[in-house]
């Protein structure tokens, strides 16, 4: 075999290796995503819902919880519900070190979050420090970045700080959650943030992390806090 021949083969045989696979189910993935069609097809797109909350409405208009006590972000957008095969991929990206699952989930977004209002900058919510030793990675960090590359804006990685170890808001109520974030997140001092952010964060439950989160910016002067969530919990 000549060089050419070589070539084409390693070619062919790296388009072989590296081929998309469908992290849902194991077929072939499609569109040069580790998604395949049919999985695709299922995403639950969050496309009407409250603008300050993300809760799906019916036409997209405010829900009644925002109406009787608007929430300190002041929009927030969230590209899915949390369904078939969110359900699937978030887990694994969170609490299994599937980094793969991160990245896909961040390239679904990248589409819809165009839309959204332009922030200044990307602000990814924090981990506690143990929770990060624990864990080996940040999910929100791990989504903010390549959001930022590929809408070419500033990431404040390190603006935000978790000084406070919390217990696991999926343990909670409502009222906890909200009781358990009070004083949860501070600013660093020598952060230089714009008047208009937007949270990074993987899921949106109550949303009582992302507005301890906006809270603590506020009191920093920043004049605008958006949220960019990747899925609305119902």
């Amino acid at each position: 075999m000549d060089h050419k021949g070589i070539a084409h083969w390693l070619r062919q045989a790296g388009r072989v290796a590296w081929a998309p696979k469908c992290l849902v189910c194991g077929e072939a993935g499609a569109g040069g995503l580790d998604l395949c069609t049919g999985c695709r097809a299922a995403l639950p797109w969050n496309h009407n819902a409250c603008p300050r909350c993300a809760l799906p409405t019916p036409h997209g208009e405010l829900c009644g919880a925002c109406l009787r006590r608007p929430p300190p972000l002041d929009a927030t957008t969230a590209c899915f519900t949390y369904g078939f095969p969110l359900d699937r991929l978030v887990p694994r990206f969170k609490f299994h070190q599937d980094l793969a699952a991160g990245r896909l989930l961040a390239e679904l977004a990248t589409p819809h979050l165009r839309q959204a209002a332009r922030p200044q900058a990307l602000v990814p919510v924090p981990l506690h420090r143990a929770r990060l030793r624990a864990r080996g990675y940040d999910q929100a960090l791990e989504l903010a970045r390549p959001l930022a590359r590929a809408l070419s804006l500033p990431l404040s990685a390190d603006a935000l700080l978790r000084p406070r170890a919390t217990a696991p808001q999926s343990e909670l109520d409502a009222t906890a959650r909200r009781r358990n974030l009070r004083q949860a997140f501070a600013v660093d001092p020598a952060a230089k943030l714009p008047g208009h952010v937007a949270l990074v964060d993987d899921v949106m439950t109550t949303g009582a992390t992302l507005a301890a989160c906006a809270r603590a910016l506020r009191r920093a002067g920043v004049q605008r806090v958006d949220a960019w969530v990747i899925a609305r919990a119902p």
